[in-house]
């Protein structure tokens, strides 16, 4: 399995309405046959597992912007952890703006995942969890704070707010951890991600080329996001979607005509000379 391919999930392999075509699914596993496939993807392990059923993974997969790695066997090969007494800082920084986060953290080493959110929520916060409902690993929290083992605090707003909550905790923590401002296409808002430092999906792609040792020319990677430009640098081929942020597109190898409704990955695997 010499080549590589690794697609985003959101905006760029899922449809807008989450699913996944039939077309796409027997491009996608036709390819898992012969070459190395797997994704890159802001989601949790849970979320990720019930998108792809019937889907053929046979690489680690890049979770929760590259705070967790794990392998086909669910085996953790590594995570990215934000500690608690941080977290609780960043929490009380935010709620003086009178914004609370999402707390997506890990309860154990078996990828039991809490995502906590809080009971003084926005417009934005209630139209997302909307999408969640029956979720099992969904707890409300009166007075929010952070577990043990914290993977990402996620805000959501209007972009000026968040621009300011971001000053906020840079002065206070600077680089010692990552942010991520970026629009929210699903609900016409923006989020801000508060990662570990040193956790993006680079990070991420970088975990899964030490596990696999094949050379990052080999690699085709999707996307449609910021949070993907640090793949798109990594890699040989880099293919964004014809409804990506124009930031990524500047640096993409190549620019689908297809957006993700129209089975743009699929299209260009379908097209490509094998």
């Amino acid at each position: 399995m010499s080549k590589v391919f690794i697609t985003d999930l959101d905006h760029t392999f899922l449809r807008n309405d989450l699913s996944i075509s039939e077309f796409t699914k027997n491009i996608w596993n036709s390819y898992a046959q012969d070459f190395t496939m797997s994704v890159a993807t802001a989601r949790t392990y849970k979320k990720t597992e019930q998108f792809l059923k019937g889907l053929n993974i046979n690489a680690p997969m890049i979770l929760l912007d590259g705070s967790l790695i794990i392998d086909q066997n669910k085996k953790i090969i590594d995570s990215k952890i934000i500690p608690k007494d941080m977290a609780d800082n960043i929490i009380q920084i935010s709620s003086k703006l009178n914004l609370y986060p999402f707390v997506l953290a890990l309860k154990d080493h078996k990828l039991n995942e809490a995502f906590l959110y809080p009971k003084q929520r926005n417009d934005f916060q209630h139209r997302l969890l909307e999408r969640y409902a029956g979720d099992d690993n969904l707890e409300e929290r009166t007075d929010i704070r952070a577990m043990k083992d914290n993977f990402k605090l996620v805000y959501m707003g209007e972009e000026d707010e968040l621009v300011n909550l971001k000053g906020e905790l840079y002065k206070v923590f600077g680089d010692e951890l990552k942010y991520i401002l970026a629009p929210e296409a699903y609900m016409e808002c923006y989020f801000l991600t508060i990662l570990h430092k040193d956790a993006d999906k680079a990070h991420g792609l970088k975990k899964v080329n030490e596990y696999l040792n094949i050379d990052f020319k080999h690699y085709t990677v999707f996307g449609d996001n910021l949070n993907d430009i640090g793949m798109f640098e990594l890699s040989g081929k880099s293919i964004a979607v014809a409804n990506a942020h124009i930031d990524v597109k500047k640096i993409a190898t190549f620019i689908s005509e297809h957006t993700n409704n129209e089975d743009a990955v699929a299209k260009y695997l379908r097209d490509i000379n094998r």
